[in-house]
């Protein structure tokens, strides 16, 4: 009869648990003027900040404000979210994607490749190097179906998704790969790379941008010299100061608004094994102001300057691999096998220098974007760029103009960057002074 008895008092128990690990989801449209107002109350977890960034940004929202607080074990993030064209989120369909996708995150979720085999690089970026890659790949009877590659500081970072072009099946004859590592290898050597460039069949699947930055982590792109100079445009101030009261690290951001700039951020905190427990991040049409109380993962915070300047370098380098610099060339175009490798032969005859890429196939049509500057990281000639189009076609090819948000006011910020420094960092610290208060970890705030 006991034994009974507990059978009902296990369900519950089973019960509570689920409700526990399940992250309580609040969609609000009427408290916010311009935006809306999500809400999650979860229990603490390593890494939930990320996994609730990743979802919002993967449904290409942008994130204008947000709160994060930890209190013992009970977590609570609350954003401010548009969709891309800067409104309230309407669309029941979208906001019920959010929700359920929320409310799993504490799930552990696997997600497949959908039979592509998938291949990692990390090398030396020089001109014409990914016209080299997709000329091995179709040499070697490979269809690329989607890829991204970052450059930054000279280093370049690639996930290419592959299949046999014959078969249409994912690439698994043992020899095959060793072939296409062999070669590739060869190409990202080049005369002066023997021993950094990496080639590599990854069978852990992770999400690809998150990849990205581990792998440029990984190669340590934050501590190289740029070869490619860039506009600075996008360059963060950063600055690191310990809250010894309450033990914590306090990071201060500021720097122009993009998309997924949070998403880099805390992507990089996590993967350097830190944890966030309190956080604000405010975005103006003047840029975006991130400020994140932080702690080892064993719970000590930042313990000499030579981490803090470490935490800075990989801050700042996270945040300038995604900073598309030179011209947006996006091509739509029927697929076939080698488009990739005539395309970027194209931008390599022509002395064009790709420093992102985004690859995708849909029922037949390949959609490419590519960021493109010159060889010395300056912005392309126009009659380069009309010869280009000319070639592919310019019913394929065009230029896609960068968005106002960050193209507005773009002369006065490089005119007034020095005279901002010295303003920002005491409005950095008078912002950590304001939320040290606020969240009670501080006595005074005068």
């Amino acid at each position: 009869m006991m034994q009974m008895d507990r059978i009902p008092f296990l369900e519950e128990y089973e019960k509570l648990i689920v409700r526990m690990n399940t992250p309580r989801v609040m969609i609000d449209n009427a408290g916010c003027v311009d935006a809306t107002r999500i809400m999650i109350d979860s229990a603490r977890k390593d890494g939930i900040l990320l996994e609730a960034v990743q979802v919002l940004t993967d449904l290409n929202l942008s994130i204008r404000k947000g709160y994060v607080s930890s209190d013992g074990r009970w977590n609570m993030d609350v954003f401010h979210v548009t969709n891309l064209d800067g409104k309230k989120l309407t669309d029941h369909s979208i906001i019920n994607c959010i929700e359920q996708s929320l409310g799993a995150i504490h799930s552990t979720r696997s997600k497949s490749i959908n039979g592509m085999t998938a291949l990692e690089l990390t090398g030396t970026d020089r001109v014409g190097l990914l016209s080299e890659v997709f000329a091995v790949l179709s040499d070697l009877n490979c269809d690329v179906v989607e890829s991204k590659v970052w450059t930054h500081n000279g280093r370049i970072a690639a996930i290419i998704q592959l299949k046999d072009c014959d078969s249409g099946n994912p690439i698994e004859d043992s020899q095959k790969i060793d072939r296409i590592e062999g070669r590739l290898r060869n190409v990202l050597k080049g005369d002066n790379d023997i021993r950094s460039a990496k080639t590599s069949v990854s069978l852990a699947v992770t999400h690809t941008e998150r990849r990205l930055h581990q792998m440029m982590f990984a190669d340590r792109d934050y501590a190289r010299t740029p070869i490619i100079k860039t506009s600075g445009r996008y360059t963060p101030l950063i600055s690191v100061q310990n809250c010894l009261e309450k033990e914590y690290s306090v990071v201060s951001i500021q720097v122009k608004d993009r998309a997924k700039l949070l998403f880099d951020v805390v992507c990089t905190l996590t993967d350097m094994q830190y944890v966030v427990f309190h956080a604000t991040i405010n975005t103006t049409e003047d840029g975006a102001y991130l400020e994140f109380f932080i702690r080892h993962i064993d719970g000590s915070p930042i313990s000499s300057e030579a981490e803090k300047q470490r935490v800075i370098m990989c801050l700042r380098a996270a945040i300038e691999r995604r900073a598309s610099e030179g011209v947006r060339l996006e091509l739509f175009k029927p697929d076939k096998p080698g488009l990739l490798a005539d395309v970027t032969r194209t931008f390599r005859e022509n002395a064009i220098n790709v420093t992102q890429a985004e690859i995708s196939t849909t029922v037949g049509m390949a959609l490419n974007i590519f960021y493109v500057t010159d060889a010395i990281g300056n912005p392309v000639d126009s009659r380069v760029v009309d010869s280009v189009m000319q070639r592919i076609g310019s019913a394929y090819l065009r230029v896609k103009e960068q968005p106002l948000m960050y193209s507005q006011k773009e002369d006065n910020d490089e005119q007034n960057t020095s005279s901002l420094g010295a303003a920002v960092l005491v409005s950095l610290g008078s912002l950590l002074r304001r939320n040290l208060y606020n969240m009670g970890l501080i006595k005074s705030f005068s």
